[in-house]
């Protein structure tokens, strides 16, 4: 039975470029969900955007010297392209700068203040008197009052991923020029986050068996603290207005809005499509299930305040699941793009194909704990994995069936217990790998895919067709016949990981069309098919690139 899938991904900041982490922790898990739920022919909604109203422009631009919409519009197309080469499949990729998204987030806004769960209030706001302006909360620096951290900010600590304000902080800095802000008071809007805590407890109660436990302990654990209400305007002159007279110098906090672009972009792409109201049979269908991907810094954001916005909304889904990632270190050291100790997305792709790493990333994947991106680790998967174990199962298979057989698949012979064994061995392989996506265990289900590959290779190295076709051809025919189907269970196991060497890999065995267009499904191979003289289907890398691009790093 077909099932609608809503996919909601993290927004990227339109500030820089992308980078391993950004791509390890929110955007290649939603497409290999993505791509896994549209083969097994369901229907897919996979949105996001570019936030192009967080401060982190706003910095950027000041820095750059030119206004923070040119900022955004750099990276936004930056995005766009990466996208593209790596093949990340949304079904939309917008921004938040589109009069689409300002009326979507205004109506929110105004719904809320119309019925009590948005208010007025005085709230302490940054001044710094050396830059003479109050100060976003990403403009402040200090000690997350929670861990001790000094390096939190005034919205959020990523040591401990607790949400903060300004005054939270201990011994606060500017950002921008590191003088001591004082705090001076203006009225602001609140969202009455507090007012939802008993429903949101008990609606993540249902989510115990369900979500990762990181995400559901950190989530149970923050609400069992007490909400506080979260001011949600700011006075700054870079986003989007107030949908209420007499406040021009304010804007809804981007925090806010941002989230709001989940329903803004589902509602754009029912635009695009020619049918305005579309986007309602993933919103407001109570069997869609609804998955927000994103990185554990943006938890609470997702299983809290946009849960608690929507319940106010109300008549539009909740998140069903949450599958939050950890961090992606970079050769045994945190992340960081100041320092510029980062492997970035474009300059990646400008040297090497997208298959090569959506597999490390993939079987590296930081879905419970944090792992390291490290060259040697990629060469040695590259040249070990790719190339030597699945690379050279297809390639030697199809070229010995294709020289041997006139290029087509040959008609095998009764099978024997060892044929029988791996048949047996990968339709056991494609169960578990099914399941495993179904639940977002990535990791698991390529490193599956990954084994049976292996196994076909022992199977070879034991039938050793090339040399019994010479004494007894049907033998040879029946070995390669079974290599084929374990290759073509691959090609379809792989293709949500690996989907440019899995279309290939598709042509080469005689398909025509995509593979998306052949579903999620065990084929049997028709002898006879004509075969596709095959190419190499992946590259091995010289050991060299290890010291060439570790050096590039912090540089």
């Amino acid at each position: 039975m077909t099932e609608r899938i809503y996919i909601g991904v993290a927004w990227p900041y339109a500030n820089s470029p992308l980078h391993m982490g950004h791509i390890a922790g929110a955007y290649l898990p939603p497409d290999i969900f993505a791509r896994y739920h549209r083969v097994k022919g369901n229907r897919v909604l996979m949105v996001t955007g570019s936030d192009m109203h967080g401060t982190p422009i706003t910095i950027s631009a000041e820095k750059e010297g030119v206004s923070p919409l040119e900022v955004a519009q750099k990276y936004h197309h930056s995005f766009l392209e990466s996208w593209e080469k790596l093949g990340i499949s949304f079904d939309l990729f917008t921004h938040t700068d589109t009069p689409n998204h300002a009326a979507v987030s205004q109506d929110i806004f105004l719904k809320l203040y119309n019925q009590g769960d948005i208010y007025k209030d005085i709230v302490q706001q940054p001044w710094c008197a050396k830059c003479r302006r109050f100060l976003p909360d990403r403009y402040v620096e200090g000690e997350c009052p929670l861990c001790g951290y000094d390096g939190a900010r005034g919205d959020q600590c990523d040591k401990c991923g607790q949400p903060l304000n300004p005054a939270d902080l201990k011994y606060p800095r500017c950002g921008l020029c590191s003088s001591e802000p004082e705090f001076k008071e203006s009225e602001h809007f609140f969202l009455r986050l507090s007012a939802f805590q008993e429903r949101l407890i008990e609606w993540v109660k249902t989510k115990e068996d369900l979500w990762r436990p990181n995400v559901y302990r950190f989530t149970l654990s923050y609400l069992e603290n007490g909400l506080r209400d979260r001011a949600i305007t700011r006075d700054i002159d870079w986003g989007i207005e107030l949908p209420i007279e007499g406040y021009p110098g304010k804007r809804i906090y981007v925090w806010f809005e941002a989230v709001i672009g989940y329903l803004s972009a589902s509602k754009e792409w029912a635009q695009i499509t020619g049918e305005p109201e579309k986007w309602r049979d993933f919103w407001q269908d109570e069997t869609v299930r609804s998955y927000y991907f994103i990185g554990k810094d943006n938890i609470p954001f997702h299983t809290i305040i946009w849960p608690a916005m929507l319940m106010g909304y109300g008549g539009l889904n909740l998140p069903y699941d949450v599958p939050s990632n950890e961090y992606l270190t970079i050769e045994g050291r945190k992340l960081s793009s100041s320092r510029n100790w980062a492997v970035w997305l474009p300059d990646y792709l400008s040297r090497y194909d997208p298959d090569p790493l959506r597999y490390l990333l993939s079987v590296n994947m930081p879905e419970t704990s944090d792992t390291d991106f490290s060259w040697r680790e990629f060469v040695r998967r590259n040249n070990d994995e790719l190339v030597a174990t699945y690379g050279n199962l297809a390639q030697r298979v199809l070229t010995m069936t294709h020289r041997n057989f006139d290029g087509a698949v040959p008609e095998p012979g009764d099978f024997d217990p060892v044929d029988s064994a791996l048949l047996d061995r990968a339709e056991e392989a494609f169960r578990h790998i099914d399941n495993n996506l179904a639940g977002c265990h990535f990791r698991e289900a390529i490193r599956t895919a990954m084994t049976l590959a292996g196994d076909a290779n022992r199977y070879l190295e034991e039938k050793s067709p090339w040399k019994v076709i010479k004494q007894d051809r049907q033998k040879a025919a029946t070995a390669l016949y079974t290599a084929l189907s374990v290759i073509d269970i691959l090609k379809t196991v792989m293709y949500p990981f690996l989907p440019f060497s899995s279309q290939k890999l598709h042509e080469y065995l005689g398909y025509a069309g995509k593979i998306e267009d052949q579903g999620w499904k065990i084929t049997n191979l028709e002898p006879g098919q004509k075969l596709v003289a095959p190419q190499p289907l992946f590259v091995k890398l010289d050991e060299a690139v290890i010291e060439e691009e570790t050096s590039r790093l912090g540089k």
